[in-house]
């Protein structure tokens, strides 16, 4: 029987672990890194034991560090959640040597799938589907292709490629990164199935021979080869679906698999499936997994890990459906760019679970991170999955997306408006999905928030400001703000705006409090139309009527239509959520001091970060779009381009060197102001 188990990992699955132990009494020990020493999975650990450090090499990837927690704490079993050392073989047997029980698959079956390429063929000589794989580059012939890393998983180390001219730079790519992310810079090459899908199976084993097929999980809807929007069932003819069945089964048997696995598989527009790759670990997505099939997979890991038989005996009917989104701190409109910072309002309305199983339909949160929390460049970017159960498909989807439209995220970027989009959209709604969804659907990249609707935000924060310096005023406090004996000049109240453009919000209070004029600009500039209350459409602006204006929440009467906004104020950031959207401002200063000017062609670090690589040099002549430099953040690689033609005139920081946010990572001038 396990007594005390220690997750040798972070976050989210610590927390999803230690709430299955609680429900079983089994003590838990959390190990944390320095960066993450108030983070939530720590308090929550019955005892916790440092790892000095930040970065994954030197904290979660210590094989020795890890197991000296173990034995300091008495623990006397280990779950490696996933990522980081779940699927490394050699810490396994590491764990099993040092007499601990291992939540997980025997370690010669983590080596036989850990390399990829070992993996495919052993799994093809047990009937499993298999797409044409090369080792070397100059044996490729046809395009397009995809490059993997042999030993990692999560997307790390992929390129897609479409031609030769490309296939040496990916490759060389592709094992820089999956050395960094996965400590083996093996790569191989497949053909990459255009408008295919990505669909796995959740396998299961015990130590007594039985291996079964949970059910199918679709996977679909990916950016940079990782999964951020999984279902169960997957939505698949019943033909198609046995087949993934038996092959995923014959793959389990294949290696004598023991405990939670996946066995992954693209699904070709014509019906044929292939096999992608088996994880021998628990899966990010396993909730939608626990939700339809009734089950604590986190809970069968223990009981099977102690020597019990699985208490099932064949793949369980699927309840309804659950579909299941990644809140990553990330800005899609800019590539996906990671963000970092503080979190400073993390809430998602009516969740009826965390980290377990749900009674009736509704969501579930399984998040490692809470008010306060701290974002880091050291770890990837995924805050929390939100997780919607209901009798179908279209009631989980606008279930989830109502939620998601609803939460409160403030003080750092994330993927909300995103996710919410490609629930809402029609193609999600009719199965038309596929792993290139995102690159064929732009429409999904919009903002909730629509320009013409940003004026209103920009007044409602305007007016909880003014609500909020006067119930900190000393004297005359219950006067509106700004009030006078006679008509005066309006106030005036300065926003940098979600996309970094300043606002200007005016407006005059009458005698009784309300609006008697107001006006925002130059936000007609940046939407393309006059928006409400502009001077230049003054006779067609709505009328505004103040309902409520207090610090934390403002209504507005627009037209005979109340909008309520819930306006939160940390220092000069000023965070909105409407009924049309959210939007984050900043409130400039009415006199702000004098800031050095930056050279023109200035590129900043859009966080903090590594320069990986500098591919120019200074004095050279590049085009607009050229690789400049590669910054190295949140375990990827981010392109630095070049934003216009014209010379190469400062490379402050060289490869290997560390940036903050905002740092000059280079000076591009323009061709018309370069030196001849």
């Amino acid at each position: 029987m396990i007594r005390k188990l220690l997750v040798a990992n972070r976050g989210e699955i610590a927390r999803r672990v230690f709430a299955t132990c609680r429900a079983l009494g089994i003590e838990t020990v959390a190990v944390y890194s320095d960066a993450d020493v108030d983070a939530p999975f720590v308090t929550e650990a019955d005892r916790a034991v440092r790892l000095p450090g930040n970065t994954p090499a030197e904290t979660y990837l210590r094989i020795d560090l890890i197991l000296d927690a173990a034995r300091r704490c008495g623990a006397d079993a280990v779950h490696p959640g996933y990522g980081f050392l779940a699927e490394n073989a050699g810490f396994a047997t590491a764990v099993t040597d040092a007499g601990l029980t291992w939540i997980g698959p025997p370690a010669k079956a983590i080596a036989a799938m850990g390399d990829k390429l070992a993996a495919k063929a052993l799994l093809a000589e047990a009937g499993v589907p298999m797409l044409p794989t090369w080792t070397d580059p100059a044996q490729v012939t046809s395009f397009p292709v995809l490059v993997k890393a042999s030993a990692g998983g999560g997307g790390r180390g992929m390129r897609v490629v479409g031609d030769a001219a490309g296939l040496a730079e990916a490759v060389t790519g592709a094992r820089r990164e999956a050395a960094s992310a996965f400590g083996d810079d093996t790569v191989f090459i497949e053909r990459y199935v255009d408008r295919g899908r990505h669909v796995e199976v959740q396998i299961f084993g015990d130590s007594f021979g039985t291996v079964l097929a949970l059910g199918v999980r679709d996977c679909s809807i990916q950016r940079r080869h990782q999964k951020i929007v999984e279902e169960a069932p997957g939505v698949l003819p019943d033909e198609v679906r046995e087949r993934l069945h038996a092959a995923a089964v014959a793959a389990g048997r294949a290696v004598d698999y023991v405990g939670a696995g996946t066995v992954e598989f693209l699904l070709a527009p014509d019906g044929e499936i292939h096999f992608l790759e088996m994880n021998t670990r628990l899966q990010v997505e396993h909730p939608v997994t626990e939700l339809t099939a009734g089950l604590d997979l986190v809970r069968l890991q223990l009981l099977v890990a102690e020597g019990a038989s699985l208490p099932l005996a064949a793949t369980p009917p699927a309840s309804g459906h659950a579909i299941e989104v990644r809140l990553c701190a990330e800005d899609p409109a800019h590539g996906f760019r990671p963000a970092t910072g503080t979190l400073h309002r993390f809430a998602l309305p009516d969740v009826a679970a965390e980290f377990g199983p749900l009674t009736a339909p509704g969501l579930r949160l399984d998040s490692g991170v809470v008010d306060g929390s701290a974002v880091s460049v050291h770890y990837d970017s995924m805050l929390a999955k939100a997780i919607a159960w209901a009798p179908t498909r279209t009631e989980a989807a606008r279930a989830l997306a109502g939620a998601l439209a609803r939460a409160e995220l403030h003080g750092v970027a994330t993927n909300r408006d995103l996710l919410v989009r490609v629930l809402r959209s029609p193609q999600f709604a009719a199965v038309d999905v596929d792993t290139g969804f995102l690159d064929r659907h732009p429409e999904v990249f919009a903002p909730l928030l629509p320009a013409e609707q940003l004026p209103l935000v920009a007044l409602a924060a305007a007016l909880a400001s003014a609500a909020d310096r006067r119930s900190r005023a000393g004297v005359l406090g219950g006067l509106p703000s700004g009030w006078r004996n006679v008509p005066a000049f309006p106030q005036v109240t300065r926003f940098s705006g979600p996309d970094g453009g300043e606002i200007e919000v005016r407006y005059r209070l009458d005698r009784s409090g309300g609006l008697a004029e107001w006006s925002v600009s130059p936000v007609a500039a940046a939407s393309g139309s006059a928006p409400p209350g502009a001077d230049e459409a003054a006779d067609a602006a709505p009328i505004v009527t103040p309902v409520e204006t207090a610090p934390e929440r403002v209504v507005l009467d627009v037209a005979g239509v109340r909008r309520t906004y819930r306006v939160r104020r940390v220092g000069s950031e000023v965070f909105v959520d409407g009924p049309d959207g959210a939007a984050g401002l900043t409130e400039l200063p009415r006199f702000p001091l004098p800031t050095a000017e930056l050279a023109a062609g200035s590129l900043l670090a859009p966080l903090p970060g590594a320069v990986a690589r500098v591919h120019v040099s200074v004095g050279q002549r590049v085009a607009a779009g050229d690789l400049l430099l590669t910054l190295e953040a949140m375990k990827l690689e981010h392109p630095v381009l070049a934003p216009t033609d014209g010379l190469v005139t400062e490379l402050p920081v060289p490869a290997g060197g560390q940036v903050d946010t905002d740092a000059v990572l280079a000076v591009v001038t323009p061709d018309e102001e370069s030196p001849s």
